[in-house]
């Protein structure tokens, strides 16, 4: 059999593989075709077949947990017909997943099987480190790559300065300044970009002029921005898949107001490499990197080498991140409940003791 895989439907632009051509293999035999799936809608999707676009419905897909629900980039095998319906997901490879609004103890799947995760973030506003630090962490545990786009240069008072702080942000990412209404690095940027692209970022981050000036053409809606605090309204409204002229998809996301992390240990020991790596240092195994001697680092804060700023964002996001794992994780919940039985105990006869005293 040949090395060389030949594509006749011509989904490889979507991102069809040869891993998933053999994944989809008893599908087939089963008289379904694959589709990737564009946008989710009320119960039914736009999706990409070899034939071209479908509208198919979702019924026999539902599950009550949000992580196994489809979203935009995934993989199925449709039932062609009258009335097309998607019956079966394949395997992702990488998902952006954050813990749900409803603060139920699920995870929201943003998009699926992506190779590049853009976190958009405006020059025409003041950085907020502890937000990048958050998308950097949902980018890092989705399994892809993520990359800083600073966008609006045109607008910007002081991009080096702006460039040089995610720096110190971001370590192992690579950055880029970019102006949609200009132009500049556009051209770099689409050089980078490969496979499956997803734009993340806040309202007003200007991923939607990004993400036309990547598709050389207005097909995402944009909007003003509030000039108190640079942030806008959510013109993109829901998850889109499309293709870019050079090769590859875009998915293009609302910007994200709330982001609270979903079992992302991996991704905040990526976004936290430099403290990871100096925790290595320290004379205590268990170091909490406050008082304890020997702590490398607090020697860094001291030495003017780490902010302490940045250590308090590591801790609360390390704290949030188990809160969540907590919630889907019997024995953890069970240590917490006991624990909190015991303090109450403690309390109570701690009352009680008191009053027989008086």
């Amino acid at each position: 059999m040949s090395n060389l895989f030949t594509d006749p439907s011509g989904l490889s632009r979507y991102g069809w593989t040869e891993p998933l051509d053999h994944a989809f293999a008893e599908h087939r035999e089963a008289g379904l075709v694959p589709a990737r799936i564009a946008r989710v809608d009320r119960g039914l999707c736009d999706a990409i077949t070899e034939s071209g676009p479908v509208r198919a419905g979702l019924a026999a897909l539902y599950s009550p947990d949000p992580l196994l629900a489809p979203c935009t980039g995934d993989w199925a095998a449709l039932r062609p017909s009258h009335e097309p319906e998607l019956v079966a997901l394949l395997p992702r490879h990488s998902a952006i997943v954050r813990s749900s609004a409803s603060r139920t103890s699920h995870g929201q799947v943003l998009a699926a099987n992506i190779d590049t995760v853009v976190v958009a973030v405006s020059l025409a506003a003041p950085l907020d480190a502890a937000r990048l630090e958050r998308l950097l962490a949902l980018g890092w545990d989705s399994g892809a790559r993520p990359l800083i786009v600073l966008t609006k240069a045109d607008l910007a008072t002081d991009a080096a300065a702006v460039h040089a702080e995610a720096s110190t942000l971001a370590p192992g990412v690579d950055i880029l300044v970019t102006s949609a209404a200009t132009g500049q690095n556009i051209d770099v940027l689409t050089a980078l970009l490969s496979g499956t692209t997803v734009l993340l970022g806040s309202s007003g981050a200007g991923k939607s002029s990004l993400g036309n000036a990547l598709l050389g053409d207005e097909l995402l809606a944009t909007g003003e921005v509030r000039a108190q605090d640079g942030k806008g309204r959510h013109t993109t409204v829901r998850r889109e898949l499309v293709p870019l002229p050079g090769g590859g998809v875009l998915i293009d996301t609302p910007g994200l107001r709330a982001i609270s992390l979903f079992d992302a240990a991996d991704g905040l020991e990526q976004v936290f490499a430099d403290i990871e790596s100096l925790a290595q240092d320290c004379r205590f195994a268990d170091c909490a990197h406050d008082t304890e001697p020997g702590c490398a680092v607090q020697a860094a804060i001291q030495a003017g080498e780490l902010t302490q700023r940045r250590l308090d964002s590591y801790r609360k996001l390390q704290r949030e991140n188990a809160w969540s794992a907590s919630r889907t994780d019997a024995r953890l919940r069970g240590e917490r409940t006991n624990r909190q039985k015991a303090i109450t105990s403690h309390l109570r006869a701690t009352y009680k003791f008191r009053e027989q005293q008086s």
